[in-house]
């Protein structure tokens, strides 16, 4: 147990070290995509939105100088098409500007990919009203449009889609489970990863033999979450279904050996992952 602490605080440490001397994007090679993970903010990490983490379990996997949590989105090049998969919250235009030094303007991006409608993942939509990203098509699972538009309605979200009402496709994820799953786009696979949100959904990244899962807000903090898959976050809106979810797919990612990205998993936001402790908690390390 003490190396598993020895190697947390290791890792926290090339984490930190890394970011401070980067621009704040990971760039990334998928088969033939390249893909670009995009911090937006980084702030100091708090363990209060951890639900039902005990003492032990904190002292066990947080280091004593504390934590980072950080704010992510992703964009994908792939062939003609420029990917973008969340877009941050928005503020100081920091995504914006990061998908720009990538050569990349606003109306270049081709297509959105929505995992879920929390103010952090749609924020960038739009600005004064105006569709930041005029020529994308804005997909999100038809569960989620529905939940957050109509039923139990997220202002923020409704304003943030308005300017795109012709070009928004919602469809229904597949299951982790399914033999079959079916493509959105070329070698893109929505998959339903419901709990955090009614509708949130994961998405399945494949060229050639490449795989990546970009996994949204599966989890909150990683140095406890991968290590105890059962404990969710106060924004988790089933708690008890995100925690299943979240063990399903990452038995899933390390089962198969497929890396995964996160929207708050700290630079370079894309790790491996190695099942222990009967296939029930996962040791993970960043990606080169």
């Amino acid at each position: 147990m003490k190396k598993m602490i020895l190697l947390g605080i290791i890792f926290m440490a090339v984490i930190t070290s890394v970011y401070g001397n980067d621009s704040g994007i990971f760039s990334y090679k998928l088969g033939q995509f390249d893909v670009f993970m995009l911090v937006e903010s980084e702030r100091d990490g708090n363990t209060g939105i951890l639900v039902g983490a005990d003492e032990a379990t904190l002292n066990r996997y947080i280091p004593a100088q504390g934590f980072k949590h950080t704010a992510n989105a992703f964009l994908v090049k792939a062939a003609s098409q420029n990917i973008l998969i969340d877009t941050g919250t928005g503020a100081g235009g920091i995504i914006i500007e990061k998908i720009i030094s990538l050569g990349v303007q606003p109306e270049d991006v081709n297509i959105v990919l929505i995992t879920h409608l929390h103010g952090d993942h749609f924020g960038s939509l739009q600005r004064d009203g105006n569709a930041v990203f005029p020529n994308a098509k804005i997909y999100l699972s038809a569960r989620e449009f529905e939940h957050f538009t109509k039923t139990n309605i997220n202002q923020g979200a409704v304003n943030a889609l308005a300017p795109y009402e012709s070009q928004i496709i919602t469809f229904e994820p597949s299951a982790l489970s399914a033999r079959r799953k079916t493509q959105i786009l070329p070698g893109i696979t929505p998959i339903a990863a419901y709990g955090h949100t009614p509708g949130h959904t994961i998405y399945l990244l494949e060229n050639g033999k490449a795989q990546l899962l970009i996994i949204g807000d599966l989890l909150h903090v990683a140095l406890v979450q991968f290590h105890v898959p059962s404990i969710s976050a106060t924004f988790d809106i089933d708690a008890a279904a995100a925690a299943r979810t979240r063990q399903q797919v990452l038995a899933y990612a390390a089962k198969n050996k497929i890396p995964v990205g996160g929207m708050h998993i700290v630079y370079p936001g894309i790790v491996t992952l190695e099942a222990y402790n009967r296939g029930n908690s996962f040791n993970y390390k960043p990606v080169n």
